[in-house]
């Protein structure tokens, strides 16, 4: 049976950036079909970084808590993992998305649960789990966002070895006794953070120089502190050559470059993400299916004027945050397009309302461990290589008054990056308890181009963290 629907835009794939567009077009009257494989709210909601979180929020709360005279005392014993796991569940609505249901419906749209693929010009084919076929066209646009998967490295063994991927990081019942994390990613750092937390002994092993490594050096640095003194295990300039394990459950052991051998109860492979693009019909409009599509300012398929790609598929930002972000733009500039002629013509310049501009200016980013690293922009090395003449300024945020309230023994560090010539701010990088509170100030100074004479009158409240920024200038301006 084949049922064939016309709609204004078809939505391939319902996660964050798939649920953003249908909002912004639904919001410009257009009518909106979304297909989903598996639950809405994709995988942020359920494998990412909602459940993420719920972990690690009793962990860095606890930490805390530790440093804070009169209650230090009173936070020594364990974390009680059940209830830890049941707050994981509850944020994950138990892995069902009956409120995402209520939300598509109350905004009028259409939710086709199947797997969809490409049907050539303006078509997305449909099969759902009943076997019924659909055709969707669409008058207007479709939209994929069909995000990213773990990506496992071709190492011997792997394969059949049950290793955890985020996925089973963030959706696991039971505490491994021994656990093993190969990568260096945010992933990686998260993950260490909240198992070590929850009783792991945690072993990471990093073929690289550090964690973190989008971020400034002294973010992954401390942060390797940090999960060293909780107990845990930090290894860089390590490579993994094979995996053995007898079976899915049982030990598993990693062979390291040189032949040294690693036991562990599970291992978490951390190491990049791919996009979900092998089967979803780019073959039938001229694109190569398993890669990542590119998009123009708009988020636009380059040669395909009725195509769009947001979030991770388009590899311009594997951001939650930032997939949203290009949705709304999208979504925004469908509806400006759909408008027909004599409209007002899309505004894809830079910071115009149909332009991505903040993936690469102003991007931001929160990593949850103990201490929280934020950043938004670029990093001095990355100034210094697209040829900005730059200025770097670092403050001790254990130094600020109101860190050292915050928690005894405070230790962290901020840095902005300061573009000479325009004298505004390319980059800012906070790392230390709560820094990611301190971000979206920073974001705000880096999209805004905010003049630095003028964040000077931008007064910070005392006692509080952020005084951090009266300090950075005052050492900017000497």
């Amino acid at each position: 049976m084949t049922e064939a629907v016309e709609y204004d835009v078809v939505v391939l794939g319902g996660g964050p950036a798939g649920e953003n567009i249908v909002d912004r077009t639904r919001a410009a009257g257009l009518s909106t079909a979304l297909v989903e494989s598996e639950l809405v709210g994709g995988e942020c909601s359920y494998w990412a970084c909602i459940p993420s979180k719920a972990l690690l929020r009793p962990a860095l709360a606890r930490a805390d808590a530790r440093r804070v005279p009169g209650l230090a005392h009173a936070v020594r014993g364990p974390l009680d993992a059940e209830a830890v796991f049941a707050h994981r569940d509850y944020w994950t609505g138990h892995w069902k998305d009956d409120g995402q249901l209520d939300w598509l419906d109350s905004i009028g749209a259409h939710l086709y649960r199947g797997h969809g693929r490409l049907y050539g010009i303006r078509k997305v084919a449909v099969t759902s789990p009943e076997g019924v076929h659909h055709v969707l066209s669409a008058r207007h646009a479709v939209v994929v966002a069909t995000g990213s998967r773990a990506l496992l490295p071709d190492v011997p063994g792997l394969a059949g070895a049950g290793a955890w991927t985020s996925r089973e990081a963030t959706s696991a019942r039971e505490v491994p006794g021994r656990l093993l994390i190969v990568g260096g990613s945010v992933v990686a750092a998260e993950m260490a953070t909240a198992w070590q937390a929850l009783g792991s002994q945690v072993t990471v092993l990093v073929r690289g120089s550090g964690l973190l490594p989008r971020m400034e050096p002294f973010a992954g640095e401390l942060v390797a502190e940090a999960l060293t003194g909780a107990g845990a295990v930090v290894r860089t300039g390590v490579a993994v050559e094979a995996v053995v394990r007898d079976g899915p459950t049982g030990p598993v052991t990693v062979v390291l470059e040189g032949g040294e051998l690693l036991e562990g109860d599970e291992l978490l492979m951390a190491t990049g993400r791919a996009p979900r693009t092998e089967d979803i019909g780019l073959d039938t409009v001229g694109l190569e299916p398993g890669g990542w599509i590119g998009v123009d300012e708009s988020c636009r398929v380059e040669g395909h004027d009725w195509l769009y790609a947001v979030g991770d598929v388009n590899h311009r930002a594997l951001l939650t945050h930032q997939g949203k972000y290009q949705a709304r733009i999208a979504g925004a500039a469908i509806a400006a397009r759909a408008a027909g002629p004599g409209a007002p013509a899309p505004d894809t310049g830079r910071w115009g309302a149909h332009a991505a501009t903040a993936d690469t200016r102003a991007l931001p980013q929160a990593v949850f461990t103990d201490p929280e690293a934020a950043a938004v922009g670029l990093t001095l090395a990355e100034a210094e290589r697209a040829g900005h003449r730059v200025r770097a300024v670092d403050h001790d945020l254990g130094k600020v008054s109101g860190a050292g309230l915050y928690a005894d023994g405070y230790r962290g560090r901020a840095r902005m990056v300061v573009d000479l010539d325009r004298q505004v701010l390319l980059g800012v990088t906070f790392v230390g308890p709560g820094a990611a509170e301190l971000l979206h100030a920073a974001t705000v100074a880096v999209a805004g181009e905010v003049p630095v004479d003028r964040l000077w009158h931008a007064v910070p409240a005392f006692p509080t963290i952020s005084e951090v920024w009266l300090r950075l200038l005052e050492a900017y301006r000497g």
